[in-house]
């Protein structure tokens, strides 16, 4: 004879999914949709940009969070005032369910790649990324077999919260935004190396500079702005209140660089970008007595602090932070 069997047993049995979702108190998980709906409200700070993102009509976003607190029983939101804000209650699970979601975003796509090797996806400024990264990302990939990092040089920095990429290189000055990191992420500063002034041989022949001053009058190349030139003139002890500098700009760090070699003037980079120049003497360094090394920011690497010690995310990390020490 058979144990009699209840109906919620019954179910259980016959509901494999039932059966995994089931927690203690003999609840099941939330609707997923509301789920999903409350990882964007807190990612994005609000409804109406939540519901923009999903492409859906604010009011749905709404009633998905509604549906979710009486679900559970406990408010998320505090409703009032041009902002949404989520509770105490509200962060501490929002960053639960924004780690859920995200590995769920890694697990397909690591499902839909071609090939079976473990990957990442890593956006870096272009300068840093095609004069120096690209060729430590080689020897990465030699000495950790099956690891492959996907590398995109971009001005953009990447939208890590939304999972655009999983980690973002790039150079942030001490006196200009942005600045590194933000809600939800995790920096280290990979490197904060000095400024050197170089220029093509033949240029370099040309020119007398004695003091800092002479630099004023010689043909300086720019990258998006005269910043970098006005913080090393300045804080070398160059007056330079009122005044424009001149010459070109060239909005790349690397094409700056190439019109160096070109002959067509005098750029300011560090040796991070210029170290294979200097080595084959394409470019030399220019040196100004009575001047001083100056350093105007670091190159940072920025990812989400629920994947910052994910093993991929960590390895690389801890690999470039070796790199940037020894060079």
């Amino acid at each position: 004879m058979t144990s009699p069997v209840s109906h919620s047993d019954a179910e259980r049995r016959e509901g494999g999914d039932a059966a995994v979702d089931t927690v203690r108190g003999g609840h099941g998980l939330p609707p997923f949709a509301a789920l999903r709906a409350f990882e964007v409200v807190g990612r994005m700070g609000g409804v109406r940009r939540a519901a923009q993102a999903l492409g859906i009509d604010h009011t749905v976003v709404s009633r998905h969070l509604r549906t979710l607190e009486d679900w559970l029983g406990v408010p998320l939101v505090e409703r009032g005032g041009a902002r949404l804000v989520l509770t105490d209650a509200g962060r501490a699970y929002h960053a639960r369910v924004s780690a859920a979601v995200h590995d769920l975003v890694a697990a397909t796509r690591d499902i839909m790649a071609s090939g079976t090797g473990e990957g990442l996806r890593l956006w870096a400024v272009p300068g840093f990324a095609t004069q120096w990264l690209s060729d430590q990302l080689a020897d990465f990939e030699r000495t950790d077999p099956g690891f492959a990092v996907e590398l995109r040089p971009t001005d953009a920095c990447a939208n890590l919260v939304q999972f655009e990429a999983d980690a973002d290189i790039r150079f942030y000055g001490d006196d200009w935004p942005p600045q590194p990191g933000g809600p939800g992420l995790q920096t280290l500063e990979l490197a904060r190396p000095p400024l050197v002034i170089v220029a093509s041989p033949a240029l370099a022949a040309t020119l007398d500079l004695s003091v800092p001053e002479d630099l004023l009058s010689a043909p300086l190349l720019h990258e998006e702005h005269h910043e970098q030139w006005r913080a090393w003139l300045t804080q070398n002890g160059v007056p330079l209140a009122g005044r424009s500098l001149s010459g070109p700009l060239l909005w790349h760090a690397h094409l700056a660089i190439a019109a160096a070699r070109q002959g067509r003037g005098l750029a300011l980079a560090n040796r991070y970008l210029v170290g294979r120049d200097l080595a084959n003497g394409a470019l030399v360094e220019l040196t100004v007595p009575g001047t001083r090394p100056v350093t105007i920011g670091s190159y940072w690497f920025v990812a989400r602090a629920d994947r910052w010690n994910a093993p991929q995310i960590a390895r690389l990390r801890t690999f470039l932070r070796q790199r940037t020490r020894e060079g």
